[in-house]
């Protein structure tokens, strides 16, 4: 035991977690385990690809009873105890100067990684999957809901026909008026934390992930529903995504304090900016595409030029104290370059985008409008299509307070007439008619915008002994 007395000191000085195959114990190498080694590495790498909803070559990898199957290929992906006869070591190796075919577009993976999975095949590939983990969450096994999960995002559809919601695991997809649930989006983020439809209302990019485990930028076809695309990013949950004018490019915010942009075509990366010093939680374009904003727990507003990825300019004051807690929601004037954002101090600003003159210490020349302030944080903020009005959601102690604004001279024209809990997702219809409003206690809220008054309030996942039913099944309702 005492030969073993360096390996915690190891650990914490090179910030290793975990030291795959390594034993607990006299024994230096323990047999590789599939849930602990070799999973996290087909979740990263080879996942988005390979899943219920876009089993790319017939192969699905997200569970080891998937990894026993054949797929399209003539040998299974894994033959117990035979490597070469395992198609998927044949698709991540190549012979010396080559690269492997998988994964695909990507870095191969790395010597050790390849060698944790040839040792698993060797061993038998053993499933020592949790029991507490064998659940399969697809569209033929959607998430089962015994209570409501918090409502992290929601977002109408530019046509104003659709209203996404997030779930576990899931988006849901509802006629805007809340009278039908048309579709659920299942994918693998266990946490969905944003949702952007493209411009041209086609596509839906969704971001989340599973905390300290991976991120995943999802696009989906709405009209067929089915999975164009899912990209692992990072080691954490992904935030904010937001597509470019033209929806050639989506840009997110990452855990690990990075904003990134991605063609949303072929998941090439277009942009990568570390210049923030904590979580990157929201995202927006520029009118002309050519910059991108992100706001931070950093409690800053960055802007970025996409070409160059050039961090430009911090468009909140930078001096000392002038900011009060992070920035959590941003977005864009659907027509001027003017940047509505909410955070930890509780009250909604309007910034203009670009600088036109020399900063001087102190100031906040970039501000335009301030708004009165909201009990709490402000977690989520939206600009409705013609610019005229805004919308704010708070929580603050356990309630939350969602209001809507005239943009233009920060009058207040409603307050959701209910004390919701902490609201954490606001939105307006095109034409700036209802809000919506979701959060904590799991429920979604459709408001007149000019009155406050709710006309319609339910939970808009299928909870166990609730009447929401998927449109076409038996018992939907309308």
């Amino acid at each position: 035991m005492y030969r073993l007395r360096w390996l915690p000191v190891l650990v914490a000085t090179l910030g290793v977690s975990w030291i795959p195959g390594y034993a607990r114990g006299d024994d230096a190498v323990a047999s590789v385990s599939y849930y602990r080694d070799v999973r996290p590495i087909l979740q990263v790498h080879c996942q988005g690809c390979h899943q219920p909803a876009k089993p790319g070559g017939g192969a699905i990898l997200t569970d080891h009873a998937g990894l026993l199957k054949a797929g399209d290929s003539e040998l299974p992906i894994v033959t117990p105890g035979k490597v070469d006869e395992s198609s998927l070591v044949e698709q991540i190796t190549a012979p010396e100067g080559e690269t492997p075919a998988m994964p695909k577009d990507a870095p191969p993976l790395k010597p050790a990684q390849v060698d944790l999975i040839r040792r698993w095949i060797e061993a038998g590939a053993p499933d020592d999957t949790p029991v507490t983990a064998q659940e399969v969450i697809d569209a033929e096994h959607p998430p089962k809901y015994e209570q409501a999960p918090v409502i992290t995002a929601l977002e109408f559809s530019p046509d104003g026909a659709l209203l996404a919601v997030s779930g576990y695991h899931e988006v849901l997809l509802w006629k805007a008026d809340g009278s039908e649930l048309v579709a659920r989006l299942v994918g693998l983020s266990e946490r969905v934390e944003s949702l952007a439809f493209s411009p041209d209302g086609t596509k839906l990019a969704v971001t989340g992930g599973a905390p300290s485990r991976f991120g995943e930028v999802q696009i989906w076809n709405v009209a067929d529903r089915k999975l164009l695309f899912s990209q692992s990013v990072t080691y954490d949950t992904l935030y904010g995504a937001s597509w470019s004018p033209d929806g050639t490019k989506l840009a997110f915010g990452c855990g690990d304090n990075t904003l990134r942009a991605i063609d949303a075509t072929t998941g090439a990366a277009v942009l990568y900016q570390g210049a923030h010093s904590d979580w990157v939680l929201d995202t927006v374009f520029s009118v002309a595409g050519t910059h991108v904003v992100s706001v931070s727990r950093d409690q800053s507003m960055k802007l970025t030029e996409l070409a160059t990825q050039r961090f430009e300019d911090n468009i909140t004051s930078i001096t000392p104290g002038a900011l009060k807690g992070g920035l959590a929601s941003v977005d864009r004037h659907p027509t001027k370059d003017e940047l509505l954002i909410g955070g930890a101090d509780g009250m909604p600003k309007i910034y203009k985008m670009f600088r036109t003159q020399n900063r001087q210490i102190g100031d906040d020349f970039n501000k335009l409008r301030e708004f009165e302030v909201m009990p709490g944080r402000v977690y989520s903020v939206a600009y409705s299509v013609d610019g005229n009005k805004i919308i704010a959601g708070s929580s603050s102690d356990g309630t939350g307070e969602v209001r809507v604004y005239d943009a233009n001279d920060s009058r207040l024209i409603s307050k959701l007439k209910t004390e919701p809990g902490p609201v954490f997702a606001v939105d307006l219809t095109p034409d700036a008619a209802i809000g919506a409003a979701a959060g904590f206690d799991g429920k979604l809220r459709l408001f007149d915008a000019a009155t406050g008054e709710v006309k319609r309030e339910f939970v808009p996942v299928p909870v166990e002994g609730n009447d929401v039913a998927f449109a076409g099944e038996p018992g939907a309702t309308k």
